[in-house]
C-alpha cells in the first residue's frame, strides 16, 4: 500500500508537470495540433481519481468504480451505433450483464467470469431481438452489441479481478498496467506528431504511425523495467516482457477501436469528429491490455 501510495503521488506530480508543459507548448507552437493530447490529459485526471479508488480503497470500492467505468464505456459505444426501436431491449439486456459480470468477480467465480459474456451472453443476447422484432438488421445489431460487451465490459472487468485474484499484489499490478498503457498511448501520439511520416492506417486513425509505434514500444519497455520492482512481484525477465506485451496489445486495442468507430460512423463525419474527444478514445487500449496482461500473469505466476 505504501509503495502504491508513493507511486500515485509521483503520478500526480508528473501529470501536473505534463499539464503545465502542454499549456505552454500549445501556446508557443500553434502550428501543431495538440488537441488530442489535451483531451487525453483531461481524461487522465479523471482516471487518476478512479484508479486512486481502485488502488487505495478496499476491493469492493475498486470493483464498483471499475463497474462504472465499464458502464460509461459501453454507453458511449452504443451512442455510435445506428439504432432502431427494436434494439432498445437488446441494449437493456447488455446493460444488465454488467452487474452480473462484476458479481462473478466479487464472489471470485473465475469459471463463470471467463465464460459468461463470451458464451452465455452470446447465446442469449439474440432473444430480445428475435421475439416479434423482425429480421431487418438482426445480424448487425446483435454482433455490434456483442462486440461492445466483449471490449467494454469483458475486457475492462479484468481490471477488477486483479485485486480479488491477488489481494496482496493486485492493486499494484492494476496501477502498473494503467500507467504503462496510458504512457504507451501518449508517447505514440507525441512521437507521431513530431517524427511520424509513415501512417499505419490513415483512413481510421491519422495519429498512428510506425515511428510513433517504435518510440512507444521502446519507452514503455524501458519504463516497465524501471517501475516493476516498486509495483509488482515480477522477475526481471517479466519486467522487460510486460512492457513489450502492454505496448503491443495497447497498440492493437487502439487500432481496433479506431477502425471499429470508423466503420460504425461511416457517413456521419460530424459525430465521428465529436467522438475524437470522447471518453472511449482514452480507454480503448485498456480493453486489450487488461485481459492480455491478466491471463499472461495468471498463467506464469502462482500468486494469481
Amino acid at each position: 500500500m505504501n509503495r502504491s501510495l508513493f507511486t500515485l503521488v509521483l503520478i500526480f506530480a508528473a501529470l501536473s508537470v505534463i499539464h503545465l508543459l502542454y499549456l505552454a507548448v500549445s501556446r508557443l507552437q500553434k502550428d501543431k495540433d495538440y488537441t488530442g493530447i489535451g483531451f487525453r490529459i483531461k481524461t487522465w485526471w479523471g482516471m487518476l481519481f478512479i484508479f486512486c479508488l481502485a488502488t487505495l480503497s478496499n476491493s469492493v470500492v475498486s470493483l464498483l468504480s471499475l463497474m462504472v467505468l465499464a458502464f460509461f464505456a459501453l454507453k458511449e459505444y452504443f451512442s455510435m451505433i445506428r439504432t432502431r426501436k427494436a434494439d432498445r431491449r437488446l441494449f437493456l439486456w447488455a446493460y444488465l450483464s454488467i452487474p452480473l459480470q462484476f458479481y462473478w468477480v466479487y464472489i471470485e467465480w473465475y469459471g463463470m467470469f471467463i465464460v459468461f459474456i463470451p458464451v452465455y451472453v452470446f447465446l442469449l443476447l439474440p432473444l430480445p431481438r428475435l421475439i416479434n422484432k423482425g429480421t431487418l438488421g438482426f445480424l448487425r445489431s446483435v454482433s455490434a452489441t456483442q462486440w461492445g460487451l466483449m471490449l467494454m465490459v469483458f475486457g475492462l472487468s479484468h481490471l477488477a479481478y486483479f485485486q480479488f485474484a491477488s489481494p496482496e499484489y493486485g492493486a499494484g499490478l492494476v496501477l502498473f498496467l494503467v500507467v504503462l498503457t496510458q504512457l504507451n498511448d501518449a508517447v505514440h501520439y507525441m512521437a507521431s506528431i513530431y517524427f511520424g511520416k509513415h501512417k499505419i492506417v490513415p483512413t481510421s486513425n491519422p495519429y498512428l504511425t510506425w515511428e510513433g509505434f517504435a518510440c512507444a514500444f521502446v519507452v514503455t519497455t524501458a519504463v516497465s523495467y524501471l517501475i516493476y520492482p516498486h509495483l509488482t512481484p515480477l522477475n526481471p525477465a517479466f519486467g522487460y516482457l510486460s512492457g513489450m506485451l502492454i505496448s503491443l496489445s495497447g497498440f492493437f486495442g487502439s487500432l481496433t477501436v479506431s477502425v471499429l468507430k470508423r466503420d460504425l460512423l461511416i457517413g456521419d463525419d460530424d459525430k465521428f469528429a465529436a467522438l475524437k474527444k470522447s471518453y472511449l478514445s482514452r480507454i480503448d487500449s485498456l480493453t486489450y491490455t487488461a485481459p492480455v496482461f491478466f491471463h499472461v500473469i495468471r498463467y506464469f505466476f502462482d500468486f494469481m
